[in-house]
């Protein structure tokens, strides 16, 4: 599951574009300053920060051209009313992937998103297997040897990360950090309890656990 930070002044605008991805299926983060957005990706990894151009404390052109000074790989959409064509350049040689003139439609916002996030490792297929489950991104489901099997969303959430990335170990700091917005309550336990409920419902070999524990580092997915 793709975790991004909105970064927009206008507090209605960017409740209604958080909204809009959530009930899309992703994580997000939201702030409304240069200072906050700056510190959001010094510690936390995106896959998308959607920047407001104009902030009351600096602009979006300069955040995104520190994320990339400081290696940001994530995907850079820009939210603007300013749409003179020198505009548009500096913001895509700044280091941005798209840019969306205000007022826009969020049906296209959410299009330029998902266009954005479909690179690898995701781009190129529309099911992830691992052993005899299947994982649809597009359509949220998961089915195991053919049966539709019922997860939460984090429980998703969680699968569909570590399918992405079999054999490499998370941290619980690692799976906090990846599956819950950066404000939200959960804890280290709560990590703990999701992933508990998900073997329950994806393991079915006791001998060879198809998500295993690394003690003392994390967990990994044994494909």
């Amino acid at each position: 599951m793709a975790k991004l930070l909105v970064v927009e002044d206008d507090k209605e605008l960017a409740a209604l574009v958080v909204s809009a991805l959530q009930d899309a299926h992703y994580v997000v983060d939201v702030v409304h300053c240069a200072k906050d957005a700056n510190a959001y990706v010094q510690s936390v990894t995106y896959d998308l920060l959607v920047l407001d151009w104009e902030l009351p404390d600096g602009t979006g052109l300069d955040i995104c051209l520190e994320y990339r000074r400081n290696k940001g790989s994530g995907g850079v959409l820009f939210l603007t009313g300013r749409s003179q064509m020198n505009d548009k350049v500096t913001g895509l040689e700044s280091g941005a992937d798209d840019y969306l003139t205000k007022p826009f439609d969020m049906r296209e916002l959410l299009s330029r998103v998902r266009a954005i996030l479909r690179r690898p490792p995701v781009v190129g297929y529309k099911t992830i297997q691992v052993r005899d489950i299947e994982l649809d991104p597009v359509e949220h489901t998961v089915k195991m040897a053919g049966s539709e099997l019922k997860l939460y969303p984090k429980e998703f959430s969680l699968l569909q990360l570590f399918m992405l990335h079999p054999k490499q170990v998370f941290s619980a700091d690692d799976l906090l950090d990846r599956v819950w917005p950066t404000d939200s309550e959960a804890s280290i336990e709560t990590v703990r309890q999701t992933i508990l409920r998900l073997r329950q419902k994806v393991e079915r070999d006791t001998e060879s656990p198809l998500i295993q524990t690394v003690r003392g580092f994390g967990y990994r997915l044994e494909p």
